[in-house]
This record gives structure tokens, C-alpha cells and sequence, in this order.
């Protein structure tokens, strides 16, 4: 077996952890609720964090998130599964998501009463509607949480951001958020191994708990005003710019 392999007995045993993490999550499904933005930021935080603490996943934050701001357009760079989990420990926000996760067991459900947005991405005609619902979202205080690679990476690159979903911070006059999410290895290098990006569910899953450590690293680099911004693609390209200098930077940095 290789060195920089899990034993079998831990990778069951993450998985046995995160079984029972599903379990508890689909019976406390009810505890997040929507109409109070205080109970459903404290569930989704204790939702993020368990996640991670069933794979024995660390988290560092670099940066922090802004204190004190609300009603924020969260852009991040996409490698796993993963990253809705981690975000959400240290930064609740509802999510836009890949239509398909619906229909995933517990997770679709949980994602469904977090607020989720899910979108059909191979159809244009739902960019109008899902603009007018992230805007009336923000417009309410709450901040909403988007990948616009539009699909996951290998984490060691950036993917070209698409511009259609940055025109809901503009329409409601809303900041955006720039997050910089990056994975290492036991070694402390970054690693490809947990990207969604090439494989299906379980091969992913199968990867991460096959890892002897594995750390996620997020950064919240800047904060942009979309009302000065002349249009989305400008805005577009600021963010995804500030995400990119992360991700190249620290390409070969320890944690």
C-alpha cells in the first residue's frame, strides 16, 4: 500500500462516520428554518463542520470573511463536493446549485431546505428567473453563494468564470464576495485528488477518504461594489482576476 494511502480500516471507518452523519442530518432536517435567518445560519454552520469532522477534514481559513456584511454575492473557484461544506462552516449562505444535486439522497433535501437555488446549467432560459431570485435574496439581507466556473476544476486551475449570474449583485446593488478555495495533502502540497471534476460520486468519496490528510485552505479575498462596476463581464473579470492570483500563487505553498 502506498505511504500516502489511508488504511482500509480508516477509510471504512470515515465512512461509517459519515453515514451516521447523514443519518442525524436527515432526521434534522426540520431545524433549518428558512424564516429565521439566525437558526438557519447556526444549522447550516454545525452542518458544514460535521461534514468535515466525518472524513477527519481540516479547515483553515486564511483571510476571514468580512464581519458585519450582509446580503452578499459569494463567488468561489469549484473543485469538489466539498466546497459547499466548508464554505458553509465558517460563511452560511445559500447555494446555486447543479439542478441534478436535487435529486441527491439527504443532500438534496438538505440543500432544498437550505435555500438552494437549483438551475438547469444546459438551458439559458433560466438565467432571467434565477437572477431575480438571487437578487430578491440579497435584497433580503442574505447572502447567496455561486461557482461561476459553472463546473468543478482540478483545484490546481481556474476555469474561465461565466458572467450571467453577476448581473443579480448589480440589480440589487449588492457587494460581492470573492473566495479562494484551494486542497492539501498530508505533505501540505496542493492536490488534485478530491475534484468532482472527471469522476463520478463515488470515486470522488472513495479518493477523499483513501487520503491520509486532507486540509482545505479558504481564503475571502475582496470585497467588490457591484453598483461601480459598469457591467457584469467587468465585475466578472475583477473577481474571477483576485481568485486567480490565489490559485496560482500558493500553487506549490505548504498549509
Amino acid at each position: 500500500m502506498s505511504a500516502s494511502r489511508a488504511s482500509i480500516f480508516t477509510r471504512l471507518h470515515r465512512l461509517y462516520r459519515l453515514a451516521v452523519w447523514l443519518f442525524k442530518t436527515g432526521k434534522n432536517l426540520r431545524s433549518i428554518d428558512g424564516d429565521c435567518p439566525e437558526s438557519r445560519n447556526r444549522a447550516v454552520i454545525a452542518l458544514g463542520k460535521g461534514a468535515l469532522a466525518a472524513l477527519d477534514i481540516g479547515l483553515v481559513v486564511g483571510k476571514p470573511a468580512p464581519e458585519h456584511l450582509d446580503g452578499v454575492l459569494v463567488a468561489a473557484n469549484h473543485v469538489s463536493w466539498l466546497d459547499i461544506f466548508a464554505m458553509s462552516a465558517v460563511y452560511p449562505s445559500s447555494f446555486i446549485a447543479k439542478q441534478e444535486i436535487k435529486s441527491w439522497p439527504v443532500l438534496g433535501k438538505m440543500g432544498q431546505n437550505a435555500g438552494t437555488v437549483f438551475i438547469n446549467r444546459n438551458s439559458r432560459r433560466d438565467i432571467e428567473p434565477i437572477n431575480r431570485a438571487i437578487c430578491a435574496t440579497l435584497q433580503r439581507g442574505q447572502n447567496v453563494s455561486f461557482f461561476p466556473e459553472a463546473r468543478t476544476s482540478s483545484g490546481l486551475e481556474l476555469l474561465p468564470f461565466k458572467a450571467a449570474l453577476f448581473q443579480s449583485a448589480i440589480d440589487a446593488g449588492a457587494k460581492v464576495l470573492a473566495v479562494a478555495l484551494r486542497y492539501y495533502d498530508e505533505a501540505g502540497k496542493r492536490t488534485a485528488r478530491p475534484s468532482y471534476a472527471d469522476v463520478g460520486l463515488p470515486t470522488c468519496l472513495w479518493r477523499i477518504v483513501s487520503m491520509k490528510k486532507l486540509t482545505i485552505k479558504v481564503d475571502f479575498i475582496c470585497v467588490s461594489d457591484a453598483a461601480e462596476s459598469e457591467d457584469r463581464y467587468a465585475l466578472k473579470d475583477k473577481i474571477e482576476e483576485s481568485i486567480r492570483t490565489i490559485i496560482v500563487r500558493d500553487l506549490d505553498d505548504a498549509v
